[in-house]
């Protein structure tokens, strides 16, 4: 495939070398057009001796053949990383003042910005309207990484890892192949344009006294991840957040945060939200157990040594209750999605504990997650099975769960695609 790789004057532009290594060692031909400040940066001789390829800022170079034309109209994919708050402004705009984005204004390829800024930049209005407006447009904006920035500060806006982009690359490239090999007459691939989704993401926290509750150790990067790939496939998404590591998605149209604490809170946040959603994605770790009781005071020890009695009683089952209220009244999710986070035990499999449960709630899909001490919890990789019910399957075509082990960003991608494709009905 033929990859144009650009490169905007940011800091980041040096993990970017990585990038098109990567890219070639994969077999792709990468055409490197840095932006002419990003120079200052990473200089032209490293980029050609990574590429292979020569490398220019100038639309004045190769007129003859309308190099600033052609290069866009040759290109698989366009990747442009770093993205900076100055370059999405100018593609926004459509200006095409140099090489880079003359090339991004010629082409119909898929497009991947890879944003990296300060965290004040990112949140600035300004960047949002012009995220939303290149995602509008079809453009793929992925979410920056939380981390540290130049200097001491550290928070949302910088690049992701050069892993985390190749494996964005490659799920396009793929896209576009299949594309390409099922030929004109190929139905669209599904959309959730016009669709209301709402994801719950995180923790939940029970409170047994004013200092102490009882958790887990969801850090939200999974329903982050979903909702950020809803919004991508075009949907309205509302995303209820529980107790979270990581920061939620910022800055993006079309979504709408709301937190919670306890199940019994996002027990009525879901109910609520999901009666005119046409999908629900219930990635939220939600505590099985709260104390029975709330101890209006610190519970203290006692000197008599004795361990205190905590009675738990049972949460409610959301998922559940949304599955059998669509059933009873006809209203709700077309499509609901659980998650199963088994750790497996000396008589069954995760996955044979997954599809028990599956059965059990009558959802749609369920995710299962196999967790454990260092797995999935606060991890940027995850490893799902994706099962389906029986009426899913007749829809899908398939009875074979999906199997991925990658990124939590690749595992949203292929629950959404899922569900769009339910959606949209049994294929032909």
């Amino acid at each position: 495939m033929r990859i144009v790789l650009g490169v905007s004057a940011g800091i980041a532009a040096y993990k970017v070398v990585h990038l098109a290594r990567l890219l070639r060692e994969d077999g792709h031909q990468v055409d490197v057009i840095p932006t002419p400040g990003s120079l200052e940066f990473v200089g032209r001789a490293t980029w050609e001796a990574i590429s292979g390829r020569p490398v220019s800022t100038s639309v004045f170079e190769g007129v003859a053949e309308v190099r600033h034309v052609r290069i866009g109209q040759d290109a698989d994919l366009i990747v442009v990383a770093p993205a900076t708050a100055d370059l999405l402004a100018r593609v926004r705009a459509g200006m095409a003042d140099d090489l880079l984005t003359t090339t991004l204004l010629a082409t119909e390829a898929p497009t991947l910005l890879v944003p990296a800024m300060h965290t004040e930049m990112w949140r600035n209005a300004a960047t949002a309207d012009n995220v939303a407006a290149l995602r509008n447009r079809g453009m793929d904006v992925m979410e920056p990484a939380v981390g540290r920035l130049t200097g001491q500060d550290s928070g949302p806006g910088r690049m992701p890892e050069p892993e985390d982009i190749y494996a964005r690359v490659d799920q396009l490239l793929h896209c576009r192949g299949a594309a390409r090999d099922s030929g004109p007459t190929s139905q669209s691939p599904p959309s959730l344009t016009g669709r209301r989704v709402v994801v719950t993401a995180g923790g939940t926290r029970e409170p047994l006294d004013p200092v102490r509750y009882l958790g887990n150790r969801s850090s939200g990067k999974q329903g982050f991840a979903l909702a950020e790939r809803a919004v991508h496939w075009g949907a309205q998404v509302h995303l209820i957040a529980g107790i979270t590591d990581a920061e939620p998605p910022s800055g993006i149209s079309n979504l709408t945060l709301e937190r919670i604490e306890t199940a019994a809170q996002l027990h009525e946040a879901v109910l609520r939200e999901s009666v005119h959603a046409d999908v629900l994605v219930m990635a939220a770790a939600v505590a099985d157990f709260r104390p029975a009781d709330y101890a209006q005071a610190k519970i203290k020890k006692t000197d008599d040594d004795a361990n205190p009695v905590i009675p738990l009683q049972r949460n409610p089952d959301i998922l559940a209750d949304t599955v059998r209220r669509r059933a009873g009244t006809g209203t709700g999710p077309k499509v609901i999605v659980g998650f199963a986070a088994e750790t497996g035990d000396d008589a069954h499999a995760p996955v044979a504990l997954a599809e028990q449960k599956l059965q059990r709630k009558g959802c749609d899909l369920l995710v299962l997650n196999q967790v454990g001490e260092n797995l999935v919890f606060g991890q940027d990789s995850t490893e799902v099975h994706i099962l389906a019910s029986e009426a899913a399957q007749r829809t899908l075509g398939s009875a074979e769960p999906v199997h991925l082990r990658g990124s939590k960003v690749e595992a949203a991608e292929a629950v959404v695609s899922q569900a769009a494709r339910l959606l949209e009905g049994p294929e032909d």
